[in-house]
């Protein structure tokens, strides 16, 4: 198989802390600059207290990692693949020094954030040009994957394993993270509202495959100050609704997360549970893709596909739903940064 002229494959993630003194200084790469109070940090760190202090998120791109190469390997595509962080060791200065030191002067970027938003694209793009700016790599990313069927179907699967696990008339509930109502306006251009649009559509395609009439969007992991609107409803206060409103069941499909990191275990598995609990609900939890074959295969399908493209080649863009591929090269004015304009990758 042809990667060229790709020369490495460099997984993208968000990073987490795995030892207990490593959660506050977590913390504080994540929100620096935001003015957060060490109280409201030191509030989000007894989450982590509830996992040992270690957040699955390493562990779980490690298992994706792995799986990329034996999958790179099985089908002959000579592809090394790395892995840098946005907040957390392997930091991507880190991995991509190294990739320098390799010898790559050319790599291809897939980022674990599957749909538009400034925190989810543009933010590691700049992260990336700051990681790359004074080095000999030239560094891509790959586009949008959450109308893949590799990344769709095994929502569906999931899906389908927890309505059969869940009483009969389960209302199913897709769930991601909230942001800024403000970002999502801006998400993919001005009055785009790119990062809802897409997560409705990847939740009415696994609702039409699975056959749920019954269904929902709700948000979680809302931060910041709360004169800020956000995304909404809540995750628990969509639960209380629907049980005022008759319902006795639930399936919580994470449809915003590629693994179960700590928004899905603690926010889902711990929270959201406690107050299904609370309120008598049965709560049935979906699996996320994780490293689901599928997922796996869809990486190389990504990679192969933009691989095509930058050789002039014509390609066939495998998505499912109602709004197609999305775009190889973000516009200027894509997600854009609500502080400062800062130079990005791609």
């Amino acid at each position: 198989m042809d990667a060229r002229p790709f020369e490495a494959l460099l997984l993208v993630s968000f990073g987490g802390p795995e030892r207990p003194e490593d959660v506050m200084p977590f913390l504080e790469n994540v929100t620096a600059g935001r003015g957060i109070p060490r109280d409201r940090l030191a509030d989000v760190g007894r989450h982590y207290e509830l996992f040992g202090g270690v957040s699955p998120i390493n562990r779980l791109n490690r298992e994706l990692l792995d799986a990329i190469r034996l999958d790179f390997a099985a089908h002959e595509l000579d592809l090394p693949v790395y892995w840098g962080n946005r907040n957390w060791d392997p930091y991507l200065r880190d991995s991509v020094r190294q990739l320098a030191d390799d010898g790559i002067s050319r790599a291809i970027c897939f980022v674990t954030s599957a749909y538009s938003s400034y925190s989810g694209c543009r933010q590691y793009r700049e992260n990336l040009f700051e990681a790359s700016s004074d080095l000999p790599v030239r560094l891509s990313r790959l586009r949008h994957y959450f109308n893949h069927p590799g990344f769709v179907t095994p929502f569906v699967e999931a899906t389908r394993a927890a309505l059969a696990d869940a009483p009969a008339g389960a209302h199913v509930v897709f769930v991601t993270h909230s942001i800024p109502s403000a970002m999502n306006e801006m998400s993919g251009g001005p009055g785009r509202q790119a990062y809802l649009r897409q997560h409705r559509a990847v939740a009415d395609e696994v609702a039409r495959q699975v056959g749920a009439q019954d269904w929902s969007l709700a948000f979680c992991s809302r931060s910041g100050s709360p004169r800020v609107p956000w995304l909404e409803p809540d995750i628990n206060d969509h639960l209380t609704a629907l049980h005022r409103g008759g319902a006795t069941a639930v399936v919580v499909v994470p449809i915003g997360f590629v693994s179960d990191h700590m928004e899905v275990v603690y926010d889902l598995d711990t929270e959201a549970r406690a107050t299904a609990e609370r309120l008598g609900l049965v709560l049935v939890r979906a699996a996320t893709p994780g490293a689901h074959p599928l997922f796996v295969e869809m990486v190389r399908d990504l990679v192969l596909e933009r691989a095509a493209v930058e050789r002039g080649e014509a390609v066939d863009r495998c998505t499912v739903g109602p709004l197609g591929a999305s775009h190889d090269v973000c516009a200027d004015g894509c997600c854009p940064n609500p502080q400062a304009l800062l130079p990005t990758i791609a």
